[in-house]
């Protein structure tokens, strides 16, 4: 199955993207409500300008036009002061004549575009806003508005402009403080929603952790305290380890039964055949003795199936190797066999201990019969979550075909050596019902060597 990844992680970031772009958003927009304001602020201020000149504006009886008095700002009476007024003159088709200026222009007069101009004759009396550019090229902010004074036939455009840089300034620095304090902002909703998000998930954090030390035998049930939203799921998971529990024991139980079942009748024929004389009692007796084998063989088979991914059960390999060692040692004390351990820290099977002492015993056993002095068990973790057991022996070893072919079930490579075939098999079998695998190769001590992967529990 994919992963999606954390659930918390998905939860935080889309949270957080989300207060984010909100945030953005609002920066943005609070930008740009200042940025109106501020140039509204300095429209009003222009259009004041211009009203100032239109009422000080006079004209003589030959039409020419003066100011009974001019704009109080002291800026307009600066050169270059960055403000800035203007009288122009719209006669008919021709270029916009200048008819009075403020002082800060000098001898300079302001680029009007002609379509403003033309857009002011055609509206007269009516306050127009535009932007264009001031005697250094820099940027102004322009109020302009026709009128018909007396004794002129044409009408005559008042204009006041102001330095718009100042202005875009302040704006800029608002855009700017606003945006790292709106940058502030997320990041204390991101924390807050962070720490929502871990409250939030505690339970079901706990209820992970509770539901992993059930699965590493370190708890039989989902214990603890859980919300109500979370609570019948905890006894529902309860309620399957208990169900799981039941299968397993009630498995064993119709195992047990089908041995004796079949064993008895099984020994009855041996039992008669053995008292009695002939080809036909060796036939039975032979049979009868595979038949017991094979019984054998298929009910550890089932038994495996029926616990290999049991819940919970966990077998410490040491105390298993140990024991076996023991006993094979005595068994094979004529021989002067040796068995030598080799256990890296402790060593933990995710598993049953009948079924690993079944496995590392056949291999065990078949090693020391076929060493010729030495046998050695090694038990080591080879991954996070995987147990490697290694068996080895200086005996005589076997090819490439003959390990691929002595895996198979009821196959002897050595028809002389007792032994019914099965003991391989078996441990393949029971390995696969645990995900494992049973891979033979030669040994570094001259024989053979058999490779036992098995699950093994979390550190």
């Amino acid at each position: 199955m994919r992963r999606t990844g954390s659930l918390a992680f998905r939860l935080f970031a889309g949270a957080a993207a989300w207060a984010l772009v909100l945030l953005l958003l609002g920066a943005i927009a609070l930008s740009v409500l200042y940025q109106r304001n501020v140039m509204r602020t300095m429209d009003d201020r222009l259009t004041s300008v211009v009203g100032a000149l239109v009422a000080a504006a006079e004209t003589d009886p030959g039409g020419d036009v003066a100011l009974a008095r001019r704009p109080s700002d002291p800026a307009y009476a600066r050169v270059f002061s960055g403000r800035y007024w203007e009288i122009l003159d719209l006669a008919g088709d021709e270029p916009a004549r200048v008819l009075v200026v403020s002082r800060s222009l000098w001898d300079e007069q302001l680029a009007v575009p002609p379509p403003l101009l033309e857009r002011a004759r055609s509206a007269p009396g009516e306050i127009i806003s535009s932007d264009t550019k001031g005697p250094d090229r820099e940027p102004l902010r322009v109020v302009l508005q026709a009128v018909q004074l007396p004794n002129r036939p044409d009408f005559v455009v008042m204009l006041a402009a102001e330095d718009r840089r100042p202005a875009d300034r302040e704006v800029r620095n608002f855009a700017i403080t606003s945006a790292l304090m709106f940058l502030g902002f997320a990041a204390a909703i991101a924390a807050g929603v962070f720490f929502q998000v871990r409250i939030g998930l505690e339970p079901v954090i706990r209820m992970r952790d509770s539901v992993s030390e059930v699965r590493e035998g370190h708890a039989e049930r989902v214990d603890g305290q859980f919300p109500n939203e979370l609570q019948p799921l905890a006894d529902e998971l309860n309620a399957m380890l208990d169900h799981s529990r039941e299968l397993v024991e009630r498995s064993r139980t119709h195992v047990g039964n089908l041995a004796h079942a079949l064993k008895t009748p099984i020994a009855v024929l041996t039992n008669e055949s053995r008292a009695s004389e002939g080809e036909l009692a060796d036939i039975v007796e032979r049979q009868t003795g595979v038949m017991a084998k094979q019984v054998d063989h298929h009910l550890r088979r089932a038994r495996a199936a029926a616990h290999a991914k049991a819940v919970g059960a966990r077998t410490d390999v040491s105390a298993v190797i140990g024991d076996l060692s023991r006993t094979l040692e005595k068994i094979y004390a004529r021989r002067g066999i040796s068995i030598t351990t080799d256990l890296a820290g402790e060593v933990t099977f995710r598993g049953e201990r009948q079924d690993l002492e079944e496995m590392i015993g056949n291999l065990l056993d078949n090693a020391c019969k076929w060493a010729t002095s030495e046998a050695r068990i090694t038990a080591r973790r080879s991954g996070e979550r995987e147990l490697e057991i290694l068996i080895e022996d200086d005996g005589p070893g076997l090819t490439d075909e003959e390990s691929e072919t002595a895996l198979q079930r009821g196959v002897r490579l050595d028809e002389q050596a007792p032994g019914s075939g099965l003991g391989l098999s078996i441990v393949t079998d029971l390995a696969k019902a645990y995900d494992g695998q049973v891979e033979l190769s030669r040994s570094g001590l001259g024989g053979l060597c058999a490779q036992v992967l098995l699950p093994a529990p979390s550190r």
